[in-house]
């Protein structure tokens, strides 16, 4: 308990980012309909968002070596909170997107800072509770962003505000703390066609939840208004997701460290074929359906990134797994950037039932690849331990690091 004190700056900084980043996201699709933005163009402002995260996640090691932890964490918190407090400001579907792009670099470079501070402040004896620690944060406050959206009232100066000051509060904990901040972090080297060859099926996998993951996170309120949900039962519907995810994490982890990896990775994807085809034949039935399918979809799909990369990390050596996992970010978010926006174009075409197909025609495809890699290649002979692995910046997997 002591040291998860002593790391209490970080975590509560975790709170506070966490919390303004994962409300903006809905708030901009209810408040976007509320101002008649049509659905095509809430998609976009999904996808500006990863496009604003990923330039973050390579840029923010650069910033933090040249201006120090404490000076770039005060700058990306000071980005997200002119990107929220601007919304308002100018109601344009497009001037939101920019917006995005600001918020999404701002929400990498926080998350890139306080992973590195942490990884600079670990050993190998207390890796794992502080990790774990981390883990059980970054996934409360996931939850507790989703529950703001119930009391947020849209297209409101005092919702954007409200986020505007989470982001500033992220600064309190690491502006008053007496710990020093670690070394600068250094960019990872980008190889994505490097971990391609590596391992297909993982990086294919990591992909597929690119393109289904962010599709729900960014699409997903789209959806809920489509099939009548209230603020309040949006609030609910993307909640029940997250609360599944985080309970699927441990049975997950149990079978990916006992069987075949390959074998996990596609039994998840056919049993979330088969979430996906019931939500979007049945979600809009009832308010209960519409919950109970989007736990069960979370509980099946969120796994998918971790299992993927515990296979390709399996084939990796010791030396090249930081670049590996830094790789397979970059290929998770080539597929963020754009299913956002093609899902939203989906269900303005033909209903709120085809995003959830087209998810599940995305884990389809995974399965069927899966199937085929495994006539071409067999099992790794030697397995690495199954890490849940959020999605946060290229320096996590050096906060993550292997025990020696």
């Amino acid at each position: 308990m002591a040291l998860l004190v002593s790391f209490a700056a970080l975590f509560l900084s975790v709170v506070f980012v966490q919390l303004g980043a994962g409300a903006l996201g809905p708030l901009d699709v209810l408040s976007g309909a509320a101002e008649g933005f049509s659905t095509r163009q809430i998609g976009l402002l999904g996808s500006a968002h990863f496009v604003g995260f990923f330039v973050g996640c390579w840029w923010a090691p650069r910033i933090t070596g040249r201006a120090g932890h404490s000076r770039a964490f005060a700058a990306f918190a000071a980005a997200g909170a002119i990107g929220a407090l601007a919304h308002p400001m100018w109601i344009d579907p497009y001037a939101w997107a920019g917006m995005r792009v600001l918020s999404g670099f701002a929400v990498a470079g926080c998350y890139t800072v306080i992973e590195s501070w942490l990884q600079g402040k670990v050993d190998n004896d207390t890796r794992g509770r502080v990790v774990g620690g981390y883990r059980v944060v970054d996934l409360l406050a996931s939850l507790g962003a989703q529950a703001m959206i119930a009391v947020l009232p849209p297209a409101a100066y005092a919702s954007y505000n409200l986020v505007a000051m989470l982001c500033c509060l992220c600064l309190v904990p690491l502006a008053v703390t007496r710990a020093t901040p670690p070394p600068s972090p250094t960019a990872p080297r980008l190889r994505p066609l490097a971990a391609m060859r590596l391992s297909p099926l993982g990086a294919a996998g990591v992909f597929a939840a690119g393109v289904t993951m962010p599709a729900f996170r960014m699409a997903g309120p789209v959806y809920g208004l489509e099939v009548g949900l209230d603020a309040a039962g949006l609030a609910l519907f993307l909640a029940a997701a997250v609360a599944g995810g985080a309970l699927a994490q441990m049975p997950a982890g149990w079978l990916a460290d006992r069987y075949d990896r390959r074998h996990v990775l596609i039994g998840l994807s056919l049993a979330a074929v088969g979430a996906c085809l019931g939500l979007a034949a049945g979600g809009a039935a009832s308010v209960e359906a519409a919950m109970i399918g989007s736990f069960l979809f979370g509980f099946i799909a969120f796994p998918v990134f971790s299992v993927s990369s515990a296979h390709a990390n399996d084939f990796a050596s010791e030396g090249g797994a930081v670049e590996l996992n830094a790789a397979l970010m970059f290929i998770y978010g080539m597929g963020a950037i754009l299913s956002p926006l093609i899902a939203t174009e989906l269900i303005q075409r033909y209903g709120p039932g085809a995003m959830f197909a087209f998810i599940a025609a995305a884990h389809a495809a995974l399965a069927g690849y899966g199937l085929w890699r495994m006539t071409r290649r067999g099992a790794p002979a030697e397995r690495k331990p199954y890490r849940y692995l959020p999605r946060t910046s290229f320096v996590l997997s050096r906060l993550l690091g292997r025990r020696r």
